[in-house]
């Protein structure tokens, strides 16, 4: 995608009025500065001067120059652009039938366009979205959004009393889910006002450790050591060399939004994810061009995917969008299912159900011997595993 990613951004480039001639909009700016600058002039005089008229066609002219040329500039990132798509897919796009034709559908689908706008912050866009279709988003629902805005705001603005009182009005949830949320806020408080003085001087710090720390002793003694013992390698330039350098990172700072978004986001009941997101990363990142080229596969092949609950080929995911367990059989390579679930042998290995009967034994019990170790057993007593 090198190819197609580099043409979009001298595309942008262009189009953004940062190419080499004029923009058309200072251009005819331009243009209209000059007709007011005759027109006044020839209404103060009240002749018409060939000179003038000359400088005007003359302004007309150069104006017109200037706006092919932009144009031409933009035709051409557009052609070259388009020409480059067509290089890295060859093949032409697959269709599908229509997805969204029930009602309930498209509701669903542009609810879930509102939430998305509405959790990234885009609260201009989704007003205009929700007056455009039939959508009906609760106004505390929206607030509530406006409010976490807010709050990542001042946290990227190391301002920590917005999210501190949010956390402390919901210091039952917090705790009931083992959130470090609060702890975290207050440690990059004590870690600033460590820092923040020259020569160094702790005693702000420690003032402050010693009126909002104490309730979270318990829970994070070993943390506390650390913001104790880090003070002994002040300056800043010596604690970043020091076993502590992690607490002079400014990533334990930044590391705030993204834990106060997901513990906003779960007392609300709702993802730590942004779930249209997460379908565009997945879907665009590969997961569609593996799936249709297994179509096409199967299709070539004259065969049909029949189970419903699973996919024909493996999707390759990252770590933070794996939201249950997987077992894949190490000797069939297949992913299990309730119809052929993991197995556990006698000797403490996992093959599935399919597996085991394949490799048991004819005869009373139906002895199996395991593919990774010297042990036999028998299979019925290869007990289910549940992940």
């Amino acid at each position: 995608m090198d190819g197609p990613l580099k043409e979009l951004a001298k595309l942008e480039r262009v189009s953004s009025n940062k190419g080499k001639a004029p923009s058309i909009n200072s251009s005819l700016d331009a243009l209209l500065h000059t007709l007011q600058e005759a027109k006044q002039a020839i209404t103060s005089t009240q002749e018409v001067d060939q000179d003038t008229i000359l400088q005007i066609v003359q302004a007309v002219e150069n104006t017109r120059k200037e706006v092919d040329e932009r144009q031409k500039e933009v035709h051409s990132a557009i052609s070259r652009f388009g020409k480059s798509l067509d290089k890295k897919f060859p093949g032409t796009l697959p269709t599908y039938p229509e997805l969204f034709t029930s009602r309930s559908s498209v509701s669903a689908l542009e609810r879930t366009v509102a939430l998305h706008l509405l959790r990234t912050g885009q609260f201009d866009a989704v007003e205009t979205f929700l007056e455009e279709s039939d959508v009906d988003i609760p106004p505390q629902l929206r607030s509530q959004f406006v409010d976490l805005h807010r709050i990542l705001k001042t946290l990227r603005n190391q301002d920590i009393g917005p999210a501190l009182t949010w956390a402390k009005a919901n210091r039952e949830f917090l705790e009931a889910r083992a959130s470090p949320l609060e702890f975290f806020l207050h440690r990059s408080q004590y870690i600033r006002l460590l820092l923040s003085s020259h020569p160094p001087d702790a005693l702000a710090a420690l003032a402050y450790a010693k009126d909002t720390l104490r309730p979270f002793y318990h829970q994070h003694k070993a943390e506390f050591t650390r913001l104790t013992g880090c003070i002994a390698y002040l300056p800043l330039s010596r604690l970043q060399t020091s076993p502590y350098s992690d607490l002079a990172s400014p990533s334990l700072h930044f590391d705030l939004e993204p834990l106060f978004a997901k513990e906003y986001c779960a007392s609300l009941g709702m993802s730590r994810q942004v779930p249209l997101r997460v379908v565009g990363d997945i879907g665009g990142g590969g997961a569609l061009a593996r799936i249709e080229k297994g179509r096409k596969v199967m299709r070539e092949r004259k065969s049909e995917w029949s189970q419903t609950d699973e996919l024909p080929i493996e999707i390759p995911l990252p770590a933070e969008n794996r939201y249950h367990s997987i077992f894949a059989c190490p000797v069939s390579k297949e992913q299990s299912t309730e119809q052929n679930p993991p197995m556990m042998m006698n000797c403490g290995h996992v093959i599935t159900k399919d597996s085991l009967q394949k490799l048991s034994k004819p005869g009373p019990g139906g002895r199996v011997k395991c593919p990774y170790c010297p042990a036999e057993s028998q299979a019925a007593s290869a007990l289910r595993v549940y992940f």
